[in-house]
């Protein structure tokens, strides 16, 4: 069963988490936070990953603390849920049109973190929310999922849809890289036997 919850507390956050790799895109998602409660549907939705988070942060601050713990929390039911991520296809990668925007993500489920993010934004808000905050939760996720993962916008204009084809290219790209490969029989897609550690493999 591929499935993980975990729970996450802080003097800042308090952030409750389950996740399903093999689930049908159902979400029940509470962050307090608008724009980011849409861009975690969006991620379930299109990765087919059933997600529930609820999320209490120190919203009378700023939205900084719980974007980046929501971030944290989810990457890490994602590492939980693969394991020791035996039998997965491990890459994945999407090209993702939305109106006059288009946006590149590829990704290894590599068990090393690190984030490439060539993504900029004409202006410093979407609604109330920093457009800063979507690289720190990209950069946290990756962290605790142990993901190498690339996102790059070739180009747009609307920086919603910026945000959003790169939440939607995540989850096309996670879609495809926990997908079991049947030719694999169970083992590390690796020829070191484990992900992580150092380079290579």
């Amino acid at each position: 069963m591929r499935k993980a919850s975990i729970a996450r507390r802080t003097k800042e956050t308090a952030i409750e988490v389950s996740l399903d790799l093999d689930g049908q895109g159902r979400y029940e998602v509470s962050t307090g936070i608008g724009f980011l409660d849409h861009m975690l549907e969006q991620l379930s939705r299109h990765s087919l990953m059933d997600l529930t988070l609820k999320a209490q942060g120190d919203l009378h601050i700023d939205f900084h603390h719980t974007t980046e713990d929501t971030g944290l929390a989810i990457g890490e039911a994602l590492a939980r849920a693969l394991g020791e991520r035996k039998g997965i296809r491990r890459y994945g990668q999407a090209l993702i049109p939305m109106d006059e925007t288009l946006t590149r993500v590829a990704l290894d489920l590599s068990n090393r973190p690190y984030l490439v993010w060539k993504v900029a934004f004409s202006r410093p808000k979407l609604g109330e929310m920093d457009t800063e905050l979507f690289q720190e939760w990209f950069k946290a996720f990756a962290q605790t999922a142990g993901i190498t993962l690339h996102v790059e916008n070739l180009y747009g204009e609307n920086n919603h849809h910026i945000v959003e084809s790169c939440f939607k290219g995540l989850a096309r790209a996670l879609r495809e890289a926990v997908a079991p490969e049947p030719r694999e029989a169970g083992a590390v897609p690796s020829t070191k036997g484990v992900l992580g550690g150092s380079l290579g493999g």
